[in-house]
C-alpha cells in the first residue's frame, strides 16, 4: 500500500505538473467516466458523475494517505489502497483523436483542456469520494507526522495514553496519519525501539528519538520519491535505503546481526534483535 511519501510524491506531481503534463489546479471537469462502480465510496456513482461535472479543481493536497482536491464547490478525495495510482495525461492527441484508456482505469475525469485525471486501480480496492465537508472522511485521522505543530512532547503524551505494542499503534491511522509497514519498520529501527515494546514504557527520551526518526525517514522517503516495490510504483528509490524492511537474514547496517522478520499485529515486521531491544529503561 502506498504510504505518506508515495502519496506525497503523487500529489506533488499532480499539483505542480510533471513530464510535460500540466497541473490539475484550475482544470475544469467536462465529464466523468466511472468504469467500476464500487470505486465510488460516496455518493452513488451517478450522483458522483453529475456532481463533479462543471467543477473546477482549486488545489491538490495530501491528508495522511488520502489525496485531497478542493474544488470551487465541494471536495474530491481519493485513497489508493493496495495498488492504486493517479495520473494526469492527455485525453486526445494533437489531432484531437481520443486517447485510449487503460484496462485498470476505474475513474476518469475529462477536463475541458486536452487532459484528464485518471484513477487507476489493479486490485479494485481504491476509493473516491465527493463530499461537501472533507472532515466526514478525515475526521478520525490522527496528526500529520510532518506538521510543524507535531512535537516530541506531544508524541510522548500520546504514547503514554496507550498500552499497546508500538508497531501496531504507529500503523493505526487514528493515532498518526500516513505511516504504513515500510516507514514504521524503518522508523523503529532508526529509533532503536523493538516493535513489540509497549508504548507507555517509552520514556521522553525514547519518544524524542522516535519523533526524530519518523520525520527523518519520511523526509528521506519523499526526497527519494517513495519506494518502488513492484511495477505499479516506478521511479521511487527509497527501497535502496532500507535498513530493516525487506532485509530478512541480511546483516544489520549498524551491528552486523541478521535482520529478523516476525508477525506483529498480522503484519510482517523487520527488526534487529540487538539494536532494537524489547526492554524498558525505566
Amino acid at each position: 500500500m502506498p504510504e505518506l511519501p508515495e502519496v506525497e510524491t503523487i500529489i506533488r506531481r499532480l499539483r505542480d505538473g510533471a513530464d510535460e503534463q500540466p497541473s490539475v489546479r484550475d482544470q475544469t471537469i467536462h465529464a466523468v467516466e466511472v468504469t467500476w462502480d464500487r470505486s465510488i465510496a460516496e455518493p452513488d456513482p451517478l450522483t458522483f458523475q453529475h456532481a463533479l461535472t462543471g467543477k473546477q479543481i482549486a488545489d491538490a493536497r495530501r491528508r495522511g494517505k488520502f489525496l485531497h482536491f478542493p474544488l470551487n464547490q465541494g471536495h474530491l478525495i481519493g485513497h489508493l489502497r493496495m495498488s492504486g495510482d493517479m495520473r494526469m495525461e492527455r485525453r486526445q492527441d494533437a489531432d484531437g483523436r481520443p486517447s485510449p484508456s487503460g484496462p485498470y482505469d476505474r475513474v476518469i475525469l475529462n477536463f475541458e483542456s486536452p487532459y484528464r485525471l485518471v484513477f487507476s486501480n489493479i486490485r479494485k480496492f481504491g476509493r473516491m469520494w465527493y463530499v461537501e465537508d472533507p472532515q466526514t472522511v478525515f475526521g478520525r485521522l490522527g496528526p500529520e507526522p510532518l506538521d510543524p505543530g507535531f512535537t516530541a512532547s506531544q508524541l510522548y503524551e500520546m504514547l503514554q495514553a496507550h498500552a499497546r505494542s508500538i508497531k501496531p499503534l504507529l500503523l493505526d491511522q487514528s493515532f498518526i496519519a500516513g505511516l504504513g509497514n515500510i516507514y514504521t519498520d524503518e522508523s523503529l529501527f532508526r529509533a532503536k525501539i523493538h516493535p513489540l515494546r509497549k508504548s507507555n514504557t517509552l520514556t521522553l527520551t525514547d519518544a524524542g528519538r522516535l519523533h526524530q526518526a519518523i520525520q527523518e525517514v519520511l523526509h528521506q522517503g519523499i526526497r527519494r520519491f517513495g519506494a518502488s516495490l513492484d511495477w505499479i510504483y516506478r521511479g521511487g528509490e527509497f527501497q535502496n535505503d532500507f535498513n530493516a524492511y525487506g532485509r530478512t537474514g541480511q546483516p544489520c547496517p549498524v551491528c552486523g546481526t541478521a535482520i529478523q522478520k516476525t508477525l506483529v499485529g498480522q503484519r510482517g515486521t523487520h527488526f534487529c534483535p540487538v539494536c532494537q531491544t524489547q526492554g524498558t529503561t525505566r
